[in-house]
Parts: C-alpha cells; structure tokens; sequence
C-alpha cells in the first residue's frame, strides 16, 4: 500500500469504529503521546490529550446507533514523516439516551483535519473536528 492508502485507511479506522463498535483499536491508530492533541465539533471543546481523546471517542461512538460517515474531497500532503490530511465529513446516526429511552437523529455537516506521524506506521498525532452548519 502506498502512504496515502495507509493514511486515509487509518482514518477511515477511527470513523469505521462507530459503526462496528470495535473501540479497542482506537487505541491503536492514535499516537500515544504528551504532543498527541485534539479538538472536537461536541463539547467539550477545549484542547484534550490522548486518554481523554480516546475517552470521548469511545463515548461518542457507544452513544450512536445507526452511525454513517462519509469523507468528502480529502486532501493528503506528506512532508517526511509527518501528514496532514483537510476534508469535508459527513457523519450521521441516532443518538441515544439510554435513561430516558429516546433518540436523536443527528446530522453533523463538518470539516476535519488531521496530522499524522509515521513511527515506523502512521499515527495519528492531532485531530481538529469543526462543524459546518
């Protein structure tokens, strides 16, 4: 496989979680490290690190059913061992809340970016998640 296969496959991983509910590999596909940062389009908004990243995301994706995402128009540039990948994504389900039995049907219309760091695979180093509407 070529770089851009094995980045744009490491992504689609974190979003293919949500579908299958595999969350152990999240863990795998983040950089597990004090410089791994990230930022979300759902509170809380602040700057995270990698456990409470990890923390969010195993969160996020228990609390969705039905969870779709689409990724529109990536754009991959590689410098060395460092990536950054722009693109539009389309992420759709039901949110769930469990106590009161209902859902939510959520669409999310958003722009992401993420840096990622080959060592000796590709990680990803930072996450920034921004709605569109």
């Amino acid at each position: 496989m070529s770089d851009n296969e094995d980045i744009i496959k490491i992504i689609e991983t974190l979003f293919q979680a949500g579908i299958s509910k595999d969350l152990a590999i999240l863990k795998d596909i983040h950089l597990n490290d004090a410089k791994f940062s990230s930022f979300s389009d759902l509170p809380p908004y602040d700057l995270k690190d990698y456990q409470t990243t990890i923390e969010l995301e195993e969160l996020r994706f228990v609390s969705i059913s039905d969870y779709s995402y689409e990724i529109k128009n990536p754009k991959i540039s590689i410098f060395g061992d460092t990536a950054v990948v722009a693109m539009e994504l389309i992420q759709k389900g039901m949110l769930v809340d469990n106590k009161a039995f209902t859902g939510e049907h959520m669409t999310i219309n958003g722009r992401a970016t993420f840096v990622l760091v080959k060592q000796p695979t590709w990680k990803i180093a930072h996450i920034h998640l921004s709605k569109i509407d």
